[in-house]
């Protein structure tokens, strides 16, 4: 709770070198990045991140990625971790064109700054000192390039709910940079953060988590990302599932619930809606922020607005309401 408390108030970092990166090189870069993913990264000019699912035939969820854009020629894709192998071959077995992909996740180190006294941190280290202009001017979802005696990309990205950086780097050099960040931001109040405090303030932001709001069997517009789905850029693998899902309606809908008292939801536990199953949890906790027991759920989109909702917590119907998500909106663009 106090990690999560000081990357709400303060900053804190996180140490995400599990992340998977891959780079995709050559003419038809974004021609064929654009036919992999849903959403349009095909109108990102250079230094710009998008969101967006990487999907299959049948509109089901590969994975969910960040894109970024280098250059005409270069993208940079990162996955999560536990995709990486999965992500790759799905790529690789739908590469055409003058395209090539590699696999430079244990070649990149990665962490997180995130926090309402992230950018503060950041300008304090010497490492940064070339690009405090940049940073003062960097945009949500926008990211630059710049040399510390290695390569450094610093993107405006992140999963906390805060204004935020990720920063690559090679990891010969991350040790440094992680010791130089927290000697530097030691007046700010910086501590460590590790993947329970991530979760937690995922959560709070509702933001999806593969293997939980996100998975084989689930579409991106059963996930509510129907935001990152743009049915009309042009062909694209799950584009005809998807196209009919969203003509017949989804039969499912992630929904946010408030439960009584502090009864936590876990995944896996069973939503009732009038004494009857009508649905799943996916994520949930009490939360650290907003002192409520929430959770996330997937639920019959025909029976997900039932006045009498409960959730089955260890053989104990427990009263809840549906709340709208997200349950604490981000700050990160701010």
């Amino acid at each position: 709770i106090e990690e999560h408390q000081c990357v709400r108030e303060r900053v804190g970092l996180f140490d995400v070198s599990h992340m998977g990166e891959f780079i995709v090189a050559g003419r038809d870069t974004w021609s064929w990045l654009n036919r992999m993913v849903t959403n349009n990264v095909g109108k990102l000019s250079d230094g710009g991140v998008m969101y967006t699912v990487l999907c299959r035939e049948d509109g089901t969820v590969v994975d969910d990625l960040l894109v970024s854009r280098i250059s005409d020629e270069r993208a940079l894709v990162v996955v999560n971790a536990a995709n990486i192998a999965k992500d790759f071959s799905h790529f690789q077995d739908r590469l055409s064109g003058n395209v090539e992909l590699h696999d430079e996740s244990d070649d990149t180190a990665l962490i997180a700054v995130q926090g309402p006294r992230a950018r503060d941190l950041l300008a304090r280290c010497p490492t940064f000192a070339p690009a405090r202009g940049q940073l003062g001017e960097l945009r949500y979802y926008n990211q630059f390039h710049f040399d510390a005696g290695g390569p450094v990309t610093v993107s405006r990205t992140g999963y906390t709910g805060e204004l935020g950086f990720e920063v690559f780097t090679k990891p010969a050099r991350a040790v440094a940079l992680w010791d130089e960040l927290m000697e530097h931001g030691a007046e700010l109040g910086v501590q460590a953060v590790g993947l329970a405090a991530r979760d937690t303030l995922r959560f709070e932001a509702s933001f999806c988590l593969y293997g939980h709001e996100l998975d084989d069997d689930t579409t991106p517009l059963e996930a509510g990302l129907r935001w990152v789905v743009k049915l009309k850029k042009g062909d694209f693998v799950g584009r005809d599932a998807l196209l009919a899902q969203k003509e017949h309606g989804v039969p499912r809908r992630l929904i946010g619930l408030e439960l009584d008292g502090r009864n936590i939801a876990r995944q896996g536990y069973t939503i009732l809606a009038d004494g009857e199953a009508a649905g799943t949890v996916t994520s949930g906790t009490f939360s650290p922020t907003l002192q409520r027991s929430l959770c996330m759920a997937f639920v019959d989109s025909k029976r997900a607005d039932a006045d009498n909702l409960a959730v089955e917590v260890r053989n104990k119907r427990v009263a809840a309401r549906q709340v709208e998500l997200p349950f604490y909106p981000s700050r990160a663009g701010e």
